[in-house]
C-alpha cells in the first residue's frame, strides 16, 4: 500500500491527496505536524527518510518521493488508468504551466519557511507579512484568471474531467481564503473551484477531513 506523509493544511500535500482520491488509490496517512515542537519535519527520524524535511512524501514499497508535482507525475505513470494529464502535448504543457504558476510563483511565498524568515530574521511585523502574502497571491491568481479566460470552465480547468491543474487550483484557493485574499477579483477561478470542491474526491482530500485536522 502507498504511504503518504502529510500535514492537513499543507497546500502541497492537499494536491497529492486530491490526485490519490481522483485515481481511487488507497493509502496510509501519516501526519507530520509542521508547527508542533518547532515542526516535526525537522526531527531526526523524519529527516532520515526525507532529507528535505518537507511534506508531502510518498512511499511506494521501497521507493520514496517528495515534491508534490513530482509525485503527481509518478502517480500518473505508475497508475495510468485514470490519467491526470492529457496525452495531447500542448494540452499537457498548458496544464503543467498552470501548475507551475502556483507551485513556483505563489505557494512558496506563503510557505512556513519564508514567512518565518520574514518575521524572525527580517523583523517584518504581522501587518506587513499579511500584505506580502496577499500581494503574491493576487499577482499569481490575477495571471491565472487571465490564463483561463478562453476556457469554458464547465468541469475542470482544462478538459472535461479534473486533472493536475485542478489538483493545484483548489488547494491554492483554500490557502487564499485562509490569508484573507480578495477572491472576488477572480470570478472564473472561484466558480470553477466551487464546482470542484463539491466533487467526492475533493471533499475527501479537504484539510478538514484529514485525521490530523485541527479546529480554527
Amino acid at each position: 500500500m502507498l504511504t503518504l506523509y502529510s500535514y492537513w493544511r499543507s497546500s502541497a500535500s492537499y494536491r497529492v491527496r486530491i490526485a490519490l482520491a481522483l485515481k481511487g488509490l488507497d493509502y496510509e496517512y501519516r501526519p507530520v505536524h509542521l508547527v508542533k515542537d518547532g515542526g516535526e519535519q525537522h526531527a531526526a527520524g523524519y529527516r532520515a527518510i526525507n532529507p528535505e524535511g518537507r511534506v508531502p512524501l510518498l512511499i511506494d514499497g521501497d521507493f520514496k518521493l517528495g515534491q508534490s508535482l513530482a509525485i503527481l507525475r509518478y502517480l500518473d505513470a505508475r497508475f495510468p488508468e485514470r490519467p491526470l494529464v492529457s496525452a495531447e502535448p500542448r494540452e499537457a504543457a498548458r496544464a503543467w504551466q498552470f501548475c507551475e504558476a502556483i507551485n513556483a510563483d505563489i505557494q512558496p511565498l506563503h510557505n512556513l519557511g519564508p514567512l518565518g524568515y520574514l518575521s524572525k530574521t527580517l523583523g517584518v511585523d504581522e501587518r506587513q507579512r499579511e500584505t506580502w502574502i496577499r500581494h503574491w497571491i493576487d499577482r499569481g491568481l490575477s495571471a491565472l484568471e487571465a490564463e483561463v479566460a478562453d476556457q469554458p470552465l464547465e468541469s475542470a480547468v482544462f478538459g472535461d474531467s479534473p486533472g493536475i491543474a485542478d489538483c493545484c487550483l483548489v488547494p491554492q484557493v483554500y490557502a487564499a481564503r485562509r490569508f484573507g485574499a480578495d477572491l472576488a477579483r477572480y470570478p472564473r477561478l472561484m466558480a470553477l473551484a466551487a464546482r470542484l470542491e463539491s466533487l467526492p474526491a475533493f471533499i475527501a482530500a479537504h484539510p478538514d477531513q484529514q485525521p490530523d485536522a485541527q479546529p480554527g
